[in-house]
């Protein structure tokens, strides 16, 4: 029986993928920790018909290796081992032949392994897949990997023999609130959502991170413990996180560390000549692969071109990390009870939160009662004012967002409504808007009603509408 929280969407469609009536060559990716290869194999019970895991840092005799002892075992017989990739696949081959099984499923986990230096692993599983499984209908490949980029590079946009060979892709998303609660729950870990939601803004909703969350200690005594203490196994998880995405690792650490710096976002150029990078292509290629794998998102405010677009970090672990870990010398227990309330983490917070609220858009629109409404998502600035979150609607209204992240209820003073005027007054005289402006607090407890909140707020979202299954 599967033991897998959420993902319905994602198990359903590796079902319907096997019982097409061709030749499947299907890609599951996402960042590491994201879960891919628990998922494959929980979907199928582990009745793969081979099952294959590349070997961290091994030569490509020892993968040879691997994969000729792995074939021993399916077949009960002696496989000799290879020197080379094609002669490997042709055993495969005439193994997988002899199967009557209706569809026969194949997991490559940690593909990217297996392409080591100089061997002629992408030519032979070119050949495997276009000479042979796919004049057939029944093989289902599925391969995943660690290193999306290299994913990314050589199999979904392969511009050789592998070009739109992959037939079905998965990318694996980190749990949403609702899934992450689902899955605390599982653990008998019983929080409230506030608990929740400060936890999901130091790691967000990587299962591997949330799977090391203790029910005997509190929020608070968790992310302490797992961050900054010395037996915590996410104090250097930062090391490896990047190296086993990326190739070359320190170009996409010294962006997404600029990014972290600047918070409201950068441009293209600001992030390269903050990070004293080349302006050329192959950074273009980090920004989009960085993209493509949720740690930052570019996005285009409100009445600018694309040109002018800014890139900000998404990534919660990534921004916990360079606001609280990366060259702090933490020398006290109980360290994050201090710092989560500090001016620093207070700020910290607030963006966080803000982040959190953009992940769940699918909610918030439905609290809105607008989730049928086509709309864009965009930020708006000039030299006086700001909004980070506007909803622009098509049927002639934007909703401006406000997102409070607070342990009680949150007030709005005299002050904060005259900038909220303010802010509401430039936007609409700047871009000439001649659509109804809706004015939306996002917080975690709502706001207290009194004459500044009743005479400018229009709608009001709790966080736990952000917990909701859309």
């Amino acid at each position: 029986m599967s033991t897998i929280i959420g993902r319905e969407y994602e198990i359903n469609e590796l079902n319907e993928f096997i019982e097409t009536p061709v030749s499947e060559f299907i890609v599951v990716y996402g960042r590491r920790r994201i879960g891919k290869t628990f998922l494959i194999r929980e979907t199928f019970q582990q009745k793969f018909h081979f099952y294959l895991t590349g070997l961290a840092n091994a030569t490509n005799e020892q993968q040879l290796y691997n994969f000729a002892k792995t074939l021993s075992n399916y077949t009960n017989q002696k496989i000799t081992i290879t020197t080379n990739w094609t002669d490997a696949f042709d055993l495969l081959i005439k193994y997988l032949s002899k199967q009557k099984a209706k569809n026969k499923i194949l997991f490559i986990d940690e593909m990217p392994w297996l392409d080591t230096a100089k061997s002629d692993f992408l030519t032979a599983l070119e050949h495997f897949w276009n000479h042979w499984a796919s004049a057939r209908k029944d093989i289902k490949l599925i391969v995943c990997g660690s290193a999306t980029s290299w994913i990314l590079n050589k199999l979904i946009n392969n511009k050789g023999g592998l070009h739109n060979r992959v037939t079905q892709k998965i990318k694996l998303l980190p749990f949403t609130l609702y899934e992450t609660e689902l899955f605390l729950l599982s653990k008998n870990i019983k929080w409230t959502h506030y608990e929740i939601i400060e936890v999901y803004m130091a790691m967000g909703g990587i299962p591997y991170y949330l799977n090391l969350l203790k029910k005997s200690k509190s929020a608070t005594q968790n992310i302490d413990f797992l961050f900054f203490n010395e037996k915590g196994l996410l104090k250097n998880e930062f090391e490896n996180l990047y190296a086993s995405l990326f190739k070359y690792a320190s170009n996409y650490v010294k962006m997404v560390s600029v990014l972290s710096k600047k918070v409201k976002g950068l441009t293209r150029d600001e992030i390269l000549k903050s990070s004293k990078l080349a302006n050329g292509g192959g950074n273009t290629k980090v920004l989009e692969e960085l993209e493509q794998n949720g740690f930052i998102r570019k996005y285009i405010p409100f009445g600018k071109k694309l040109k002018e677009a800014l890139y900000q970090v998404t990534d919660f672990y990534t921004l916990f990390y360079f606001n609280f870990i990366d060259g702090q010398k933490i020398d006290k227990d109980n360290y994050w009870i201090t710092a989560a309330s500090s001016p620093k983490g207070n700020a910290w917070k607030g963006y966080s939160f803000e982040q959190l609220c953009m992940a769940h858009l699918p909610q918030m629109k439905s609290a809105l009662g607008i989730s049928g409404i086509q709309s864009d998502v965009a930020s708006w600035r000039n030299a006086d004012a700001q909004i980070d979150v506007l909803i622009d609607r098509n049927d002639n209204a934007i909703n401006i967002c406000e997102m409070k992240f607070s342990i009680k209820e949150y007030k709005i003073e005299k002050k904060y409504a005259d900038n909220l005027r303010n802010k509401i007054g430039s936007f609409k005289e700047q871009t000439k808007t001649r659509k109804s402006i809706f004015l939306t607090f996002v917080t975690t407890y709502g706001i207290i009603k009194n004459p500044y909140s009743s005479q400018l707020v229009t709608n009001s979202i709790t966080m736990d509408a952000l917990f909701k299954d859309v």
